[in-house]
């Protein structure tokens, strides 16, 4: 029993089925109000009524979430190595990034409508903008780092600055950098959904400002939970990955 109960707090799957029956319980011994708190039944009902609508928009969702992080991931790892290795270029651009960051996100939105249009790059951008940043944060974070006696180490031996960073620097770093890509997968997903706010036809934020200005409740958790569901799908392939390329860390 024990044993099972073990299993079942580190399970994802089994402490999600576990909520979903408080929440049930909870619905059919206290009734509230549909408006505060639906029946999970009446979630599942809605979201089979506009499946095949919620299925394009999940698609497309999940297409500009995926771009915009690739596009954020590489960016901000190069600016996070540039700015390792010049201090010029992070004294004079790294503030300009912070500042970049105080923008709001829907302001950004706006403004990228307006240069590419109502197209799947305006949406892709949005995401990139929310991405690159922490990304950038956390792999500056982790190439300075790097132990300088494993520097010096590797300088006896005759190695030049490529393999010390190759064989060295990016090793170290990797932890660091996965942090960064894990917090910037969810705010990619953020900036996808806020993106397709301006004018998209197609995406969960459609659902999303549809169910609002109809003041569908149900509908609103519906869009919620694919969301849910899309944000834990990345967030497990990044930990996959994670624990492929960083297998040092889980062996300890």
């Amino acid at each position: 029993m024990n044993d099972f109960l073990q299993r079942a707090v580190r399970s994802p799957a089994l402490a999600f089925v576990g909520l979903a029956l408080v929440w049930e319980v909870c619905v059919h011994a206290f009734a509230p109000s549909p408006r505060y708190l639906p029946a999970l039944s009446a979630i599942a009902q809605d979201a089979w009524s506009v499946w095949p609508q919620l299925a394009r928009g999940f698609g497309r969702t999940l297409l500009e979430t995926v771009l915009g992080f690739a596009m954020g991931a590489l960016f901000g790892c190069a600016c996070g190595t540039v700015f390792t290795y010049s201090r010029w270029m992070e004294r004079s651009v790294f503030p300009l990034f912070v500042v970049s960051q105080t923008v709001p996100v829907v302001a950004f939105g706006a403004l990228i409508v307006i240069w590419f249009g109502n197209s799947l790059l305006a949406k892709v951008m949005t995401a990139f903008f929310l991405t690159f940043f922490p990304v950038t944060v956390n792999t500056l974070r982790g190439l300075k780092s790097c132990d300088p006696q494993r520097i010096a180490l590797m300088k006896s031996f005759g190695a030049n600055r490529l393999v010390m960073f190759f064989k060295l620097a990016v090793p170290s770093a990797l932890p660091q950098v996965m942090v960064g890509l894990r917090v910037a997968i969810g705010l990619s997903l953020i900036g996808s959904v806020v993106g397709e706010w301006f004018g998209e036809t197609v995406g969960l934020g459609v659902m999303l400002m549809e169910a609002m200005n109809a003041d569908l409740v149900v509908r609103l958790w519906v869009v919620m939970f694919a969301c849910g569901l899309m944000g834990a799908l990345l967030y497990g392939l990044l930990a996959f990955v994670e624990r492929r390329l960083v297998w040092w860390r889980s062996e300890s």
